[in-house]
């Protein structure tokens, strides 16, 4: 049992919270760097609340880039002794778990230790099944450490790790705007390869409402520096920020301001009220009137006809109703538009079935099933949609509103 502890630390790497859907889909490898927002103040996120932000110190990170490694070396070990030459099969993964008893046994560990030991396997599993290629630094603003300790964390990686080709990171607009373009140079060539900023919006006043700490202007020098510093560039927009109020401005503003910036990526990331959040006690005391699903693909069609840049435009999270609005700019413009106004001229019960099956489909692969009270909201809302019901709209609504929190 010694033996084992001494090869792997404590048996596991920390993790945080969240990282971006395009770093799961290439199953990054996730190391913490910092816990926690620095900020913490977004009315419309939930993530950190309540939790305290702390600088995670170089030498503890570096304890956890030699905890994967040694994992990965057993795993692959492992693989190649039962005659799979590396390739990671569940066999291999379950034989690893088998052997090592003092790590993954609750003979000899808290349920809580073993949990965590077994999502920092999954986490190497799963990064050297994609190759090892790509790493995400969490959690919500890992550049807000010193430069040097983030270019020696960055270092080390690349030292023992020979297959890494991408490293990422959230960041935000504030902390990149303070940066000096040489420090960020400096981060690039240590290997940091792209930044993932939560623009939200364009438009002060949006920004200020949601307190996102940030002002239209530092979104573009930071977005500016960060290109000029040969940093890839991925930059979030949330549709319906800015509600009823603002809801043209927030789209002309945040047009305006990536047209500026001109990323290499924007990602599409609807707004979903969640409970828990400043924002959603503000709809439930009329404060903010949301937009509904159409009033967003509206808000989107007026976002995209007014960019001029050349970025890739996506809309990979399932907050977002129409996945295929997607391209690159400024080619698939024409095409990109043709589809948020196909489905626009779509009549209402067409366009609140599309709904109803699109929220559904990704709540049930969340979720897996239906609780009693919601099934009989869903077999109600989907009677009226089918009989071409007046009360339609308010019917499938009520159901958006259980199922789309938990889509974040």
């Amino acid at each position: 049992m010694v033996h084992t502890m001494l090869r792997f630390g404590k048996g596991w790497h920390e993790l945080g919270p969240i990282r971006p859907p395009s770093e799961g889909k290439d199953r990054s490898l996730l190391i913490r760097v910092t816990r926690n927002c620095p900020w913490n103040r977004c009315e419309f996120c939930r993530t950190y609340k309540n939790k305290t932000y702390s600088l995670r110190n170089v030498e503890e990170i570096k304890a956890d880039i030699d905890t994967v490694k040694a994992l990965a070396g057993e795993i692959k070990a492992t693989s190649w002794r039962l005659g799979f030459r590396g390739a990671l099969r569940q066999e291999v993964v379950t034989t690893f778990i088998n052997e090592n008893p003092a790590l993954y046994s609750r003979a000899y560990n808290d349920p809580g230790t073993v949990e965590r030991r077994l999502e920092s396997l999954a986490n190497v599993v799963h990064w050297l099944s994609s190759g090892a290629r790509t790493v995400f630094l969490q959690d919500a603003n890992a550049p807000q450490i010193r430069t040097d300790d983030l270019v020696e964390i960055l270092h080390y990686l690349k030292e023992n790790f020979s297959t890494i080709e991408r490293i990422t990171s959230y960041a935000r607009s504030k902390t990149i705007a303070r940066k000096s373009l040489g420090d960020l140079q400096r981060l690039h060539e240590a290997g940091l390869s792209r930044l993932h900023i939560g623009l939200e919006s364009g438009c002060d006043e949006v920004l200020a409402y949601i307190k996102k700490g940030t002002t239209a202007a530092e979104h573009i020098i930071a977005g500016k520096k960060t290109r000029e510093a040969g940093i890839t560039l991925s930059e979030y927009y949330m549709p319906g920020l800015g509600g009823k109020k603002w809801s043209k401005k927030h789209a002309l503003e945040s047009a305006r301001v990536l047209n500026e910036i001109d990323p290499d990526f924007i990602r599409l990331r609807t707004l979903v009220p969640r409970r828990g959040t400043p924002l959603y006690d503000r709809i439930q005391a009329g404060e903010f009137e949301p937009l509904t699903e159409d009033e967003v693909v509206e808000e989107i069609a007026l976002f995209v006809e007014h960019l001029d840049c050349s970025a890739y435009l996506t809309s990979d999270q399932m907050c977002n109703l129409l996945w295929e609005v997607e391209g690159q700019l400024p080619q698939d413009k024409p095409a990109i538009l043709k589809t948020i106004n196909d489905y626009l001229r779509k009549p209402l019960h067409e366009r609140l079935k599309l709904q109803l099956e699109r929220r559904l489909s990704s709540y049930l692969f969340i979720a897996g099933h239906l609780n009693q009270g919601l099934a009989a909201g869903v077999e109600a809302a989907w009677d009226a949609v089918n009989r071409g019901s007046s009360d339609a709209p308010a019917k499938v609504q009520k159901v958006l509103d259980t199922i789309k929190p938990a889509f974040i």
